[in-house]
């Protein structure tokens, strides 16, 4: 006769579970795991199209614009940029998540604000460039192909609009989950300034906000090696 199971029953014993995880940061882990077979979907797609081609165009043309300077060649200067901004705001995140392991507010706060500030001026980096690839002609669809354009490939032949649907779909799917983890600071900072973690007695949302915050950063390195430097 099967015996019956305590509804307690302790499947480890080898000191403290390595399953022992809150349910919410599991969930944000499952979460981001599906994320990240999407984002790999993404950009396995583009790599098959990319190394199917007998030419493609080159990054160090494409994106050699910066703000305010004209015409001025600076191959990769504003993406990297972009990146160090982003990184940058990952550092933040882990001395918010620091912060919250102290059950320190005010360190929360600050710099959360920083983390805040750091996506959004990513954002706005990310609006700039596709502005301006927008005014030279590219878009989902259609890419310059005349003479002398920036968007020829490398051996001077026509490009395919596949580099521009893929460079707009999967930044902008990023920048999607950018946005997203702004709006998501924003409310865990508005909840840390108001005292909400204080009555709970821990900053548990803070630290599945930031698992959230470095995946986007993460994923962030594999679009910047697969478009800006191939």
């Amino acid at each position: 006769m099967a015996q019956a199971v305590p509804a307690n029953q302790k499947w480890w014993s080898g000191g403290r579970s390595p399953f022992n995880v809150e349910y919410g940061k599991l969930m944000m882990w499952y979460f981001l795991m599906s994320d990240a077979f999407t984002f790999g979907a993404f950009l396995i797609s583009y790599g098959t199209a990319r190394f199917s081609s007998n030419s493609w165009p080159d990054p160090n043309h494409v994106f050699s614009s910066f703000p305010f300077m004209g015409d001025a060649a600076l191959p990769l200067v504003f993406v990297s940029l972009m990146t160090f901004i982003l990184i940058m705001s990952s550092v933040t995140m882990v001395l918010a998540v620091g912060a919250g392991h102290s059950n320190d507010r005010k360190g929360v706060v600050k710099w959360m604000i920083w983390t805040i500030i750091g996506g959004i001026a990513f954002l706005s980096c990310q609006a700039w460039e596709w502005t301006h690839l927008y005014h030279q002609g590219a878009w989902w669809g259609q890419i310059p192909t005349e003479a002398g354009s920036h968007f020829l490939n490398v051996d001077g032949t026509r490009p395919s609009t596949n580099f521009s649907n893929f460079f707009f779909t999967i930044t902008g799917f990023h920048g999607f989950h950018v946005f997203s983890g702004v709006i998501i600071n924003i409310i865990m900072l508005i909840m840390a300034y108001t005292g909400v973690f204080d009555r709970k007695g821990h900053y548990l949302m803070i630290e599945k906000a930031g698992l959230y915050w470095h995946f986007v950063d993460l994923v962030w390195v594999f679009v910047f090696t697969c478009f800006y430097l191939f």
